[in-house]
């Protein structure tokens, strides 16, 4: 992953997000305790849409290290965003609440790419409306390294610079067809 990258390439592949999946599934178990989910007490929460597969995928890898079913859901932040204003109308996303909701839990927000941080501080109101956890992580496959706002992930994939005049598009099944993050040149 270099700052050399062509316009359009492929600059991790589907084997290669794989891995940073299970990577990120190691750093939650490590991190908690065994009997938190096998008590449900660690809650996975996707932030639509690219949070929601990556959030899947990494219950399933959860599941196969602890042997526990975590509780899953999806936290649509469309309504706290702060440039409501600024943006074209979008549709709202589906919340869905796990089942045994949030009190009292250890909640995983996950997304597919932290860049300025206002997603999360979003995320963090529309969760603050959902109830009162005990305690909020944040799982991300990759991290821009550009936040607007004091907020970091606890556990990161992989990390990939932002470039001046280049975007990243991160794709993820079952909403793309492949599993792939690319660098792309900005339209002028």
């Amino acid at each position: 992953m270099t700052q050399d990258q062509s316009s359009d390439s492929a600059i991790v592949d589907s084997g290669e997000i794989s891995q940073l999946i299970s990577k990120i599934a190691h750093q939650i178990v490590e991190n908690n305790t065994p009997e938190a989910f096998g008590n449900d007490d660690v809650v996975l929460l996707g932030i639509p849409s690219g949070g929601v597969p990556l959030a899947q995928r990494i219950k399933k890898e959860i599941s196969e290290i602890t042997g526990a079913n975590t509780p899953i859901g999806s936290l649509d932040i469309t309504l706290y965003r702060d440039d409501l204003k600024c943006r074209p109308h979008r549709a709202l996303r589906q919340t869905m609440y796990p089942l045994g909701g949030i009190e009292g839990k250890t909640v995983v927000l996950i997304d597919d790419v932290l860049y300025s941080g206002r997603t999360i501080r979003a995320a963090l109101d529309a969760l603050r409306d959902l109830g009162r956890a005990k305690r909020v992580q944040l799982a991300v496959l990759v991290d821009r390294e550009q936040q607007e706002f004091p907020i970091r992930a606890d556990f990161v994939g992989t990390k990939i610079p932002n470039i001046e005049g280049q975007n990243l598009v991160c794709e993820l099944q079952p909403l793309d067809d492949c599993d792939r993050i690319t660098v792309q040149d900005e339209e002028k």
